[in-house]
C-alpha cells in the first residue's frame, strides 16, 4: 500500500545517551505519539515526515533511514504510516502549538500507547545502538555523536539515492 502517512522517529544525542522526541498528541492531552502527517499531493512519505517534524515539534532534522512502515484503522479508513529515523538539527518556528519532550528509549517506550509506536521505536533504537557499537566506543559523547551522524547520514544519501 502505498504511503498515506510520514512519521519520524527523532534522535538527539546528548551527555546521558540518545533521547527521542515525542510530541502531543493533537486533541488529547497528554498522550505522546511521533509527530507524523498526511501525504500531500506530489510529496513523498520523507518529505511528509520531514515537514510534520516542524509544524508539529519546530524542530529541524535530517534523514537517516527508512523504518518499517505500520498499517492501521482510523475513522474506518486504512492507513500507511512511513516511518523515518531522523537526527535532530536544531529548532525552528512550529506551526502548532504541541508540547514536545526529549526522552530516553525506556522513558519513550512508556509515554507512547500503541504497541505499533512501541515496536518503532525498537526498530529506531538498535539502529542508533548498532551505529553506535560500530567501532565508536572509547570516545567522547560529541566525537560518538558526530561520528554516528556522518555514519546515519552516508545512509540516509544511499537511501535517496536509490528512490
Amino acid at each position: 500500500m502505498r504511503p498515506t502517512h510520514g512519521g519520524s522517529v527523532v534522535v538527539k544525542f546528548t551527555d546521558e545517551g540518545p533521547r527521542y522526541l515525542l510530541v502531543e498528541a493533537s486533541g488529547t492531552r497528554g498522550r505522546w505519539v511521533f509527530p507524523k502527517g498526511r501525504v500531500e499531493d506530489g510529496e513523498t512519505g520523507a518529505a511528509a515526515a520531514l515537514r510534520e517534524v516542524g509544524e508539529e515539534a519546530g524542530v529541524r532534522a535530517r534523514l537517516i533511514r527508512r523504518l518499517r512502515p505500520v498499517e492501521q484503522r482510523k475513522d474506518g479508513s486504512r492507513i500507511a504510516i512511513e516511518y523515518f529515523l531522523m537526527a535532530y538539527g536544531g529548532r525552528t518556528s512550529s506551526l502548532e502549538e504541541r508540547r514536545i519532550r526529549w526522552l530516553s528509549f525506556g522513558e519513550a517506550i512508556e509515554a507512547l500507547d500503541r504497541g505499533k509506536s512501541r515496536r518503532v521505536l525498537r526498530s529506531a533504537h538498535r539502529v542508533v545502538i548498532a551505529a553506535g557499537k560500530a567501532g565508536l566506543e572509547g570516545a567522547g559523547i560529541w566525537g560518538v555523536a558526530a561520528r554516528l551522524t556522518r555514519r546515519l547520514w552516508r545512509g540516509a544519501l544511499a537511501l535517496v539515492a536509490r528512490r
